[in-house]
Order: C-alpha cells, then sequence, then structure tokens
C-alpha cells in the first residue's frame, strides 16, 4: 500500500454533528408525525439536492407545491438549520488539529449546500484551518461521484493512492476507493486514530 502523503476529512458526522430530528422536536412534537414528514416531504434525496447546488427558494417551492398545508414545516427546514448542527466531534477535532500542527497535507471534501457551509464556518472556525476544501454545492458534484474525488485530487494537486479519505457513509468510502483512494469509514474518534496509528500516522 502506498504511503500516506495527504488526507482528506469529510463534514458532517466526523467533524461536527448532524441531527435534523434536534430542529423540529417543537416544531412537530409528535415523533411518529416527524418521522412521516422526514420520510415523506422533506427527505434525504430533497436534500441532497441542496448539497449538489439547487437553491433554497427552488428546494422549498417544488415541495410546497405538492404539500400547500405543510408550508410553516417545509421552511422551517432552512429557518432552523442551525438547530441541526448540535455540537462539533471533540475527538476528530483534536485529531485534524494534530495531523495539521504535524505538517501533514490535510483537506476537506464535503456534500455540503453553499450557504449553510459558510454558516457552519462561522460557528466552527476549526473548519477553516485545513489547506482547503471542497463543497458539493460550490461545484455542483455530489459524494460518491467519481467526478467529485476527481476534481478534488485536480483542485489541491494530490496524488490519489497516496491519499487516505475519511467519512463516516459506507458508500463515500467506497466511492473514494474507486476513485483510486485510500479510505477508512469513521465510526468514532477512537477507531480514527486507531486506524490511522495502523497507517504509520502517529496523532
Amino acid at each position: 500500500m502506498t504511503s500516506v502523503k495527504h488526507i482528506v476529512f469529510d463534514i458532517g458526522q466526523v467533524l461536527i454533528h448532524y441531527d435534523p430530528d434536534a430542529a423540529f422536536r417543537n416544531v412537530i412534537p409528535d415523533d411518529a408525525e416527524r418521522k412521516w414528514f422526514f420520510d415523506n416531504i422533506c427527505t434525504h434525496d430533497w436534500n441532497i439536492e441542496q448539497d449538489r447546488g439547487r437553491k433554497w427558494p427552488e428546494a422549498e417551492a417544488l415541495l410546497i407545491a405538492d404539500f400547500p398545508d405543510r408550508e410553516h414545516h417545509i421552511r422551517a427546514f432552512r429557518k432552523n438549520w442551525h438547530l441541526m448542527i448540535t455540537h462539533s466531534i471533540d475527538g476528530s477535532v483534536a485529531i485534524m488539529r494534530k495531523l495539521i500542527a504535524d505538517r501533514h497535507d490535510v483537506t476537506m471534501l464535503t456534500n455540503f449546500a453553499s450557504d449553510t457551509l459558510r454558516e457552519a464556518w462561522e460557528r466552527f472556525p476549526f473548519l477553516t484551518e485545513s489547506r482547503g476544501v471542497t463543497v458539493s454545492g460550490d461545484i455542483g458534484l455530489i459524494k460518491p461521484d467519481k467526478a467529485i474525488y476527481d476534481h478534488h485530487v485536480a483542485a489541491f494537486d494530490l496524488e490519489p493512492s497516496a491519499t487516505l479519505f475519511i467519512d463516516d457513509s459506507a458508500k463515500n468510502v467506497a466511492g473514494a476507493k474507486a476513485a483510486g483512494w485510500q479510505s477508512v469509514q469513521f465510526v468514532n474518534p477512537e477507531m480514527l486514530r486507531a486506524d490511522l496509528n495502523n497507517l504509520g500516522i502517529a496523532v
């Protein structure tokens, strides 16, 4: 296996915790109704298109056309987005900062809407401490499409086989490997530390 020269972090569920449910407990107090809303209206597939670059007004209008009686709840998704990011994952942040301090080449690759990532930067300045970030919403590509990994390689002059990607999603880990990268699935900071040590990277 090629030695790791570049380390690429995902953001959501690796460095910051994302929980849409947390933003809707007061909006839709009933657990079953709230689950139905996320399963049928503001779904993962709907939200991922904002990560691909679709603007919020268009996204909201599409749903309101089909569910006019749910307009308040639909608009609450973006309005309450800040409540979905409940906390930083401090163990992972410490690992990333140690890697940067030790002069490893650290970048980020994330599925994130352009505007909400900028909000996250304001709240969590450590998200701006790596050499740079590829934001899906900025370039119209999302993981696990091979094109976004190739874009990141070109943007930051990486050697794919010497690049390690850290992501919580098994699909995105597989996507990185299909693009010729090394990759580990994030479960918790302790396991990440062990995975890095196994690759000869002390943290």
